[in-house]
């Protein structure tokens, strides 16, 4: 079975750091792309950072430019999501995806269960 297990979430304070991970199995992680999603509530999905796994190409959302940084370790099967100087704004649950390249996450193959990011101010 696909899974895309995401965790690492919790509450922080503003300016505070988070590491989300999401651990792939299932299929063929060097095939894919995997991409960080978050939701709010009454408000769109919206992109947050995406990373080639077989090239290391990413793509970062302008609101998290110089803020976060997108990482994939190959041998576990597993990307990261570190979040330094978080906002009250960023408070979300993100979701991680897999697809068969940036261009087309929105679009994902495989959508994993989210993880609750809360910063209070």
């Amino acid at each position: 079975d696909v899974q895309l297990q995401a965790s690492g979430g919790g509450l922080v304070q503003a300016g505070g750091s988070l590491r989300l991970s999401c651990a792939a199995s299932g299929f063929t992680f060097d095939d894919f792309a995997i991409g960080w999603f978050r939701r709010v509530p009454g408000k769109e999905r919206e992109g947050v950072s995406y990373v080639s796994v077989s090239d290391g190409s990413t793509y970062y959302a302008d609101f998290v430019k110089g803020r976060f940084t997108i990482s994939k370790d190959n041998a576990k099967n597993t990307v990261y999501l570190q979040m330094n100087s978080l906002k009250p704004e960023d408070t979300a649950v993100y979701y991680c995806a897999a697809a068969s390249s940036l261009a087309t996450m929105y679009d994902a193959d495989f959508w994993g269960q989210g993880t609750q990011v809360t910063v209070s101010s």
